[in-house]
């Protein structure tokens, strides 16, 4: 993984890849734990762009209210 800031939808994107791959019987165990060490830290990525996205969309509500309430 790269250490430019990447899309939610490319790290979700990679998520399911590696899901797809753990599921392969054929993985060896070596392989196994560091996807799922990969999956782990993507999914924490994830869960921060989300709750960056819901605190900027309730910062946009109360703008909206504020400025609804002044005029």
């Amino acid at each position: 993984m790269t250490k430019k800031k990447e899309k939610f939808e490319d790290l979700l994107k990679r998520l399911q890849e590696i899901s797809e791959l753990l599921e392969d019987e054929e993985i060896g165990l070596d392989e196994s734990i560091k996807l799922y060490e990969e999956g782990i830290k993507l999914s924490q990525l994830c869960h921060t762009k989300i709750e960056e996205a819901e605190l900027k969309i309730k910062s946009l509500k109360e703008a909206l209210a504020s400025d609804q309430t002044e005029v």
